[in-house]
């Protein structure tokens, strides 16, 4: 009976606090209405959530004819998480609420030739001044969730990093869970700027994605309905392992012209040996990302990484050579938020795990 009892209150807590999230400001009336809860259950539920600071009571609406209705909210403030990207040239973080709201972000460069120790060092002053300059305390950070280059197991050490010197090995979610003493989680990160795009970017309206991360280095990560395809050990999506698909070598072939923003535009202003350039580079790109389409048949390819920015210049090329490598061609689009992504797919991966494990959602 008594275990019966706590899973009808753990029930109608859920009930309210989706009800909550998703309406905003509401009455005691309406979230009755939306859970099927008496009024006096919903009284009790959000009595127990403002106790643990996940409630307030917002003040009544001072146009309403007589008697005010009770109104409430959700804390988004009540905790925070951060999503880090740790590359080879920077490390970027974005601190958002329990919304998903990026409420500050904090960018740091990095040498290439960085070791691991001092990679990690890096990475955590980034961490520690995103939240210390937003003026929350180190505790309220709920989870932390980084991404990075390499192959990342499910437990969040990296097993394989042919780029970032002494990575191999790293157990990169326990040193973020130790930066704020919560939990801590990591993943690769064409895998995090995949889970970014379909959350809140260019791809919400797909459930089968790629997501090519394209930049110095190239790399895919893979979304089958609507979820993270990680693999038995976390290698789904590296495709440019095999040296035949051309991608190990093809941002250095790029940089060899000029810098990419310098290339980029000087093929959109057709200046031929840096349209060639360009075109060598889609080329390469198309191969690796044809060999994803034609094992998945995606809904949508999503371009991304730093070279995203070059936009049509790079899409018209890349769809071009695309139609000649692939039976049927998906929709082939840019990323929203550019190399912005890992960060924000780490946001989101924390948030994960907070409504799952701390909010019970």
């Amino acid at each position: 009976m008594l275990g019966d009892a706590s899973l009808v209150r753990k029930v109608n807590t859920q009930a309210t606090l989706r009800a909550l999230r998703s309406e905003g400001v509401t009455t005691l009336t309406r979230l009755g209405r939306i859970t099927g809860l008496s009024r006096q259950t919903v009284e009790a539920v959000l009595d127990e959530l403002g106790e643990r600071g996940w409630v307030r009571e917002v003040p009544p609406d001072g146009g309403a004819m007589g008697r005010p209705a009770r109104r409430f909210a959700f804390r988004a403030d009540a905790g925070y998480v951060l999503g880090v990207d740790v590359g080879a040239n920077k490390i970027l973080v974005s601190l958002a609420d329990l919304n998903g709201q990026v409420v500050a972000s904090e960018r740091a460069l990095v040498e290439e030739t960085a070791s691991a120790p001092e990679r990690l060092a890096a990475a955590e002053r980034t961490a520690l001044a995103c939240a210390d300059r937003f003026g929350i305390a180190r505790s309220r950070v709920w989870a932390v969730a980084a991404g990075t280059v390499g192959i990342v197991d499910r437990s969040g050490r990296v097993t394989l990093s042919l780029v970032l010197p002494g990575w191999t090995g790293v157990d990169l979610a326990a040193h973020a869970g130790r930066w704020f003493g919560c939990k801590g989680l990591a993943d690769n990160d064409a895998n995090l700027a995949a889970l970014a795009e379909h959350w809140c970017g260019s791809a919400q309206h797909a459930q089968d994605i790629v997501y090519v991360l394209a930049g110095r280095r190239a790399g895919a990560g893979i979304l089958i309905g609507g979820r993270l395809h990680r693999g038995r050990s976390g290698g789904a999506g590296e495709i440019g392992a095999l040296r035949q698909v051309g991608w190990e070598d093809a941002g250095r072939a790029l940089t060899e012209k000029g810098s990419p923003d310098e290339v980029f535009a000087a093929a959109g202003a057709g200046e031929q040996p840096a349209v060639d350039a360009v075109d060598s580079f889609a080329w390469n790109l198309a191969v690796g990302t044809s060999a994803l389409i034609l094992a998945i048949d995606p809904d949508l390819v999503v371009i991304g990484g730093g070279y995203a920015r070059a936009g049509e210049v790079l899409l018209a090329p890349l769809r071009r050579h695309l139609d000649d490598l692939c039976l049927s061609v998906p929709e082939v689009v840019i990323s929203t938020f550019g190399d912005e992504s890992v960060a924000l797919g780490g946001v989101r991966l924390a948030l994960d795990h907070v409504e799952r494990e701390v909010l019970g959602l």
